[in-house]
């Protein structure tokens, strides 16, 4: 069976299964309270990106025993759950009063720790884990390192607006696989990929919010797709933009700017139903 096939059947098996996993998730996050205001002042359902770490790794399940499953993809699998785990915490316990990483290792030099700031530190030590398994020397140690946390941070700072962090992932998802070529290792990005395509159309009708524990899922996968798919120099380049970014954002507001330039603000609302904005 060719590679192409058993991509598809992944993408398949997690739209299905995070059809499911919605169907009774939303639900039970209203039951038990977790919910949040998003920017119009509804209560929605947060941290729905839960199911994202959840349907990966039973899709992946699913497949161990025809044998396309790779120990590789243990670390993987690994990763996302713990920072699934991280943005959860921040989702239901955090405090909105130090934003940022200015904010949040502000205030952890002053002695106090953030849950945001609990999940950068926990974040960076993921991402450093990660690359670490990579065999690579200190250069690409330090570059793959910086590339999955900021990738994390950057869908993270996307998730704002119904539909924004989604779209960012899709659009670098393609950027990745346009730049790696033939190194594109389908299988690891199916499964996420089919639970993003049906969680979609929830998130812009703004029923929901993926929270952190959503897209800190997002963003890592791009950072490790990214970290064992591309050459040196487009990482490097990646890296740049990533950084570049991150000090635009601690200056202006991203929002803003979206709203600023028409067509920024055309594929920002693209999608969206009279509800999410």
């Amino acid at each position: 069976m060719s590679i192409g096939l058993i991509a598809l059947g992944a993408v398949i098996a997690g739209a299905l299964l995070e059809g499911v996993a919605l169907h009774f998730l939303l639900p039970m996050l209203k039951e038990t309270g977790a919910v949040r205001q998003n920017y119009q002042g509804i209560d929605i359902p947060v941290s729905a990106g839960i199911s994202f770490p959840l349907v990966t790794i039973s899709v992946f399940a699913i497949y161990v025993p025809f044998s396309f499953f790779k120990t590789s993809y243990y670390p993987f699998l690994l990763g996302i759950m713990a920072l699934c785990f991280l943005g959860f915490i921040d989702d239901m316990l955090g405090q909105r009063d130090a934003l940022g990483f200015k904010g949040h290792f502000g205030a952890l030099f002053k002695g106090s720790l953030t849950t945001g700031g609990l999940k950068a530190l926990g974040g960076g030590v993921i991402a450093f884990f990660l690359a670490l398994l990579q065999p690579t020397g200190w250069v690409d140690l330090l570059l793959n390192t910086m590339l999955m946390a900021l990738f994390t941070n950057m869908l993270n700072l996307l998730d704002l607006r119904p539909g924004r962090a989604i779209k960012g992932y899709l659009f670098f998802l393609i950027i990745i696989v346009a730049l790696a070529g033939a190194r594109v290792d389908w299988l690891i990005i199916a499964p996420l990929l089919g639970a993003v395509i049906i969680y979609f159309v929830i998130d812009l009708k703004a029923r929901a919010m993926m929270g952190d524990a959503g897209s800190n899922v997002l963003g890592l996968a791009l950072g490790y797709i990214s970290v064992i798919s591309l050459n040196l120099p487009c990482r490097a380049g990646v890296l740049l933009f990533l950084i570049l970014l991150h000090i635009y954002t601690e200056k202006y507001s991203l929002t803003r700017t979206i709203e600023k330039y028409s067509f920024l603000r055309a594929v920002d609302k693209l999608g969206r139903g009279e509800s999410g904005g």
